[in-house]
């Protein structure tokens, strides 16, 4: 059987990792040639302990203040966008304690399902993508904060995960090469990081090596097939690129590209920013999240990422200089020692997560078209999810029982 993906960043190569290990004939198709993208800048967490759905209650008040500054975490471009009103009335919906209750455990099952499979992928490519497994700080210089931390500490043990609250003093005992000035922390035991380029390229290699066609720097077009654009029970038989068409008998949308084939999916581009240092003479020990400046750090020997923002500005190119400079007073703020440079804009990466309304991504397939399915609109949680995702596709077309309950990741849920 054939099955084309399009999209070939972290969920779109795990998807054809699973499907390629059960033996389908696989063909990834990327406009660019996967070598950048929100796959290779993210921070590299694997993160089972953000079990909380981005639509939660009182990020609108939060975001709504966050507005207010330009340095803030947080930013919408004021425009005249029907699908970006359409999306901010349905996140508006979503954001409520019921739906964030009934949306957790799913969210949790496929965090927890990604972060099994990562010790699979882990025991198969050894020392290939320095994957850590030291556990992630939730640093905060608000008691008040931490207070919300130490509850949502003894909500994760419920799902079976590890937490450790530390006052400031063990915090620093954590972090022995560097000052640390906050009120205290929680490590999320069963978390971890890895360097995503690196986990990017030995996908690539891999799958490359083990038969799967990639067709790069081409752009899809449209779709052939019967019933193409008719409204129910069509099927796709080729995907239409400016070079050539490709067969598939089965097709994974995997590109954040939510308009094809005249289906259109609630999604928005979130920017995010990140700088990388080297040669770190002094360094952290554990990766970090701190929590009042929503600013993550990904530390790897002598090799330093931080990163942060949720920017909603559709593709802009712009790099705002005041949000890539909040990331790194941030930084300077919780760890004063750090030995590091206000970054300039021209050095600062930026990629966009594709955000849904309720912050649980889309898995399964179409009713539109028999033989179409969807990955995608993870958010900050692409590499996280990816595992999980790859494997409950590849078990989708399968025909066979998934992991996990897909109900909460239907595609047409807004509808």
């Amino acid at each position: 059987m054939k099955v084309s993906i399009i999209g070939g960043g972290v969920i779109g190569l795990c998807c054809a990792y699973y499907l390629n290990k059960e033996g389908y004939d696989v063909t990834v198709i990327d406009r660019n040639n996967i070598t950048d993208g929100c796959s290779f800048g993210n921070m590299g967490y694997i993160s089972p302990s953000h079990f909380i759905p981005l639509a939660s209650p009182g990020i609108i008040r939060q975001g709504l203040k966050w507005m207010l500054s330009s340095s803030s975490p947080f930013y919408i471009q004021p425009r005249l966008n029907l699908d970006l009103i359409r999306w901010g009335l349905t996140f508006r919906k979503s954001a409520n304690e019921r739906k964030m209750q009934e949306n957790i455990p799913h969210l949790n099952n496929l965090l927890q399902l990604s972060r099994h499979l990562m010790n699979d992928l882990k025991n198969e490519f050894p020392d290939s993508f320095d994957m850590i497994e030291r556990g992630c700080w939730a640093l905060f210089k608000n008691l008040k904060t931490g207070d919300h931390e130490k509850q949502l500490a003894e909500e994760a043990t419920k799902l079976g995960l590890r937490t450790e609250i530390c006052n400031p003093e063990e915090v620093q005992k954590y972090e022995p090469e560097v000052e640390v000035n906050v009120a205290g922390g929680v490590l999320w035991l069963d978390d971890c990081h890895l360097n995503s380029a690196k986990f990017m390229r030995t996908l690539y290699s891999h799958l490359q090596e083990n038969g799967v066609r990639f067709v790069l720097n081409t752009e899809v077009k449209n779709f052939a097939g019967k019933s193409v654009g008719v409204r129910n029970n069509g099927s796709i038989h080729s995907i239409v690129t400016a070079k050539e068409k490709i067969t598939a008998d089965e097709i994974i949308i995997a590109n954040g590209s939510w308009k094809m084939a005249g289906i259109h999916l609630l999604m928005q581009p979130g920017k995010g920013y990140s700088v990388v240092y080297e040669n770190m003479e002094k360094n952290l020990q554990h990766p970090a999240i701190l929590i009042e400046d929503r600013t993550a750090m990904t530390p790897i020997d002598h090799w330093l990422r931080i990163g942060g923002t949720m920017e909603l500005s559709g593709h802009s190119e712009n790099v705002l200089p005041k949000r890539v400079n909040a990331i790194y007073n941030a930084v300077k703020k919780y760890f004063p020692s750090l030995t590091i440079s206000e970054p300039p804009p021209d050095k600062t990466w930026y990629g966009y997560r594709p955000v849904t309304p309720d912050g649980l991504p889309y898995i399964g397939r179409h009713s539109k078209y028999s033989n179409l399915l969807f990955a995608g609109g993870h958010a900050m949680l692409g590499l996280s999810a990816a595992a999980g995702t790859g494997k409950l596709i590849q078990e989708i077309i399968d025909r066979k029982k998934t992991s996990i309950d897909l109900s909460a990741f239907r595609i047409e849920r807004f509808s």
